[in-house]
């Protein structure tokens, strides 16, 4: 069976794995590890910028509204507006187009100030997704887990981690914060595979909100260009358009869709974490590819595949 595959390659990288298969076009899927709710870590983009997309295209919002960005303001997040020195004057469609290609945190929480969290819930549960669960802003999230790990918040955890010792003091830091609460699914922003790929696929049928809201997201997110994940699973002629994420010691995911030639199209989304306590993921990046080639090639053997899992409990 394609789950008992999918589960020893998971086993054989180090790690465990959650994957979903849709297929866009039709009503075949693929689901496995699917019945456990996970950090999310940066996957969870595309649906503000659906909410971004969804608000222009209603009238809510102009997406070419000018946002003014100090660098007092940044969330950390190693690339982006964060490594700015000086102030920046930018549109809410290219803040958007930061936060999907190169996953820039600063630009992800001035959208989620923006279009706000209730707004963001509300559109996810009238789509039926209420495994997809945003907490707050990243730099809210970071501060939990700054002070779970014993610090003022994320700036002060920070300041130790860079005058540690050593690597090893650093990475014994960084252990704590792993072991914080607030990095527990549904104390962090969470979702299951199942409903990432959901969304994705509703997006590509322009059911996710009005058409011009999804098909902005889908240019976006065809833009992407950090390719090591889904999109290292398939040959060149196979176009992806996806969102990676990456906890380090917690979380190394990917969601997106994959496009043949011959035009048929699937919704993948492949959620790797930890096989257990202090235990690290070094293959998580290769194995997710690995996954999604196989979960997508049985689905496309055998087009008819369905299969119903039990309900999702948040853990």
């Amino acid at each position: 069976m394609i789950e008992d595959r999918l589960e020893q390659v998971f086993a054989e990288a180090g790690c465990k794995g959650s994957v979903a298969v849709l297929d866009i076009d039709g009503q075949g899927r693929v689901l496995s590890g699917d019945t456990e709710w996970v950090v999310a870590a940066s996957t969870f983009k595309i649906v503000v910028a659906l909410e971004l997309f969804c608000q222009a295209a209603e009238g809510s919002l102009d997406p070419a509204e000018r946002v003014r960005l100090s660098p007092a303001q940044a969330t950390p997040g190693g690339q982006g507006f964060c490594i700015f020195e000086d102030e920046a004057e930018v549109s809410l469609r290219d803040i958007a187009r930061m936060m999907l290609t190169i996953s820039d945190n600063t630009a992800t929480d001035v959208l989620i100030r923006r279009v706000s969290l209730s707004r963001i819930h509300a559109r996810l549960a009238g789509l039926g997704l209420d495994r997809i669960r945003l907490v707050g802003t990243i730099r809210q999230e970071f501060d939990a887990i700054g002070r779970d790990a014993g610090f003022a918040g994320w700036t002060e955890m920070g300041r130790a981690m860079h005058q540690a010792g050593s690597p090893a003091d650093a990475e014994r830091l960084w252990e704590r914060a792993l072991s914080a609460p607030s990095l527990r699914p549904g104390r962090i922003t969470s979702a299951t595979a199942g409903q990432m790929a959901t969304l994705l696929r509703l997006i590509w049928r322009d059911e996710a909100g009005p058409g011009d809201a999804c098909r902005a997201v889908r240019t976006i997110l065809g833009q992407q260009r950090l390719t090591r994940k889904i999109a290292a699973g398939f040959s060149d002629e196979v176009r992806v358009a996806a969102k990676s994420g990456t906890v380090p010691g917690c979380a190394s995911n990917d969601a997106g869709v994959v496009q043949y030639p011959d035009g048929s199209r699937f919704a993948v989304a492949v959620f790797t974490r930890p096989a257990g306590p202090g235990r690290r993921t070094p293959q998580a990046d290769s194995v997710i590819g690995t996954a999604a080639r196989l979960a997508v090639e049985h689905l496309r053997r055998y087009p008819g595949r369905q299969q119903t899992l039990p309900p999702v409990t948040p853990g």
